[in-house]
């Protein structure tokens, strides 16, 4: 038997998995409580490859840590491609400035195979507040200090530092008001207990079109497809407001290219559909479409950029 013989015969069982994957159930950890934001693109991915593709994905949420859980789990399973795990950018990003005693390192223990979608922060206030653009509502925070406060979902949580980086940017004082979620902080915004909060457009969407709140900017470099009349921070003259969070699929370290090969394919085709897109975009999300190696530099990316935001917020590991 010749070497070359040898090292085909040695190769055909790894092929032939690769051609029968996936032959079982995924199991697909989202790293957030059920019924979140998150929730979205995994219901709609996983209908859309067992409709298409008769791939099943068993949608497993488990939020609690900030993600940190999730991130374990998908991080000490097995590398055959059965356990996946929808992330955000705090989970990569965040989470290992903020966390003390991390279980695992992202960067080293997760494998990318695609990022899903990606999510500006709206800068939106209490209509009560009588601004109208977002710098009327940077005018208002210099005559007082301090005085107005913006409801945070936690600290190090991205509407916190979103907050933090846009008092950076605009040269203003805000203060945190630090709650469990993004739900409890709209709720004291609408109740006016706080003035301000820096969220997704999903969170306030239905809020600004009755005229609680007004969404005064976007912090990305264009404007939302979605609501194309909300100004960008650039337009408003804050062009270093920018900050965009992202949803993404990631598995163990280790995981057969083939198989992250495969998966990176079915879900781009599965934000490619016009009905899935539509869904999307109803919640402000955007379509990403991004290759492993793409969304391996992403991680790597907002991994040093939030370094120096979480550093600027006077955060420390707990």
């Amino acid at each position: 038997m010749t070497p070359v013989t040898a090292l085909l015969l040695a190769l055909a069982p790894l092929v032939a998995a690769a051609q029968d994957y996936p032959s079982k159930p995924i199991r697909y950890i989202v790293a957030t409580a059920p019924g979140g934001l998150m929730d979205v693109p995994a219901r709609l991915l996983a209908d859309y490859l067992e409709k298409h593709y008769g791939h099943r994905l068993v949608v497993e949420n488990r939020g609690g840590g900030g993600g940190v859980m999730a991130g374990d789990a998908v991080a000490k399973a097995a590398a055959d491609g059965y356990t996946l795990a929808q992330i955000q950018v705090g989970n990569v990003a965040i989470n290992p400035f903020t966390v003390k005693d991390m279980p695992f390192d992202p960067l080293r223990d997760f494998a990318a195979v695609s990022t899903l979608t990606s999510s500006p922060v709206v800068v939106a206030v209490d209509a009560k507040l009588g601004v109208n653009t977002l710098q009327e509502f940077i005018a208002a925070a210099k005559r007082e200090p301090g005085k107005l406060n913006y409801g945070s979902a936690g600290p190090g949580t991205i509407p916190h530092l979103a907050g933090e980086l846009f008092c950076n940017v605009a040269g203003v004082r805000l203060t945190p008001v630090h709650y469990r979620g993004a739900g409890p902080a709209l709720n004291d915004l609408l109740a006016g207990q706080v003035q301000a909060i820096f969220v997704g457009l999903g969170v306030v969407r239905s809020h600004a079109q009755a005229g609680t709140v007004k969404v005064l900017g976007v912090s990305q470099p264009r404007r939302l497809a979605a609501a194309p009349d909300i100004p960008t921070a650039a337009e408003a003259g804050l062009p270093a407001f920018e900050l965009n969070t992202w949803f993404g699929v990631v598995a163990p370290r280790g995981t057969p290219p083939a198989a992250i090969a495969l998966l990176n394919r079915e879900i781009h085709a599965a934000l490619d559909d016009p009905t899935v897109r539509e869904r999307l975009t109803e919640g402000g999300l955007e379509p990403l479409k991004e290759t492993p190696a793409q969304f391996t530099e992403r991680m790597k990316r907002d991994h040093e950029r939030y370094r120096e935001i979480v550093k600027a917020a006077g955060l420390k590991p707990e």
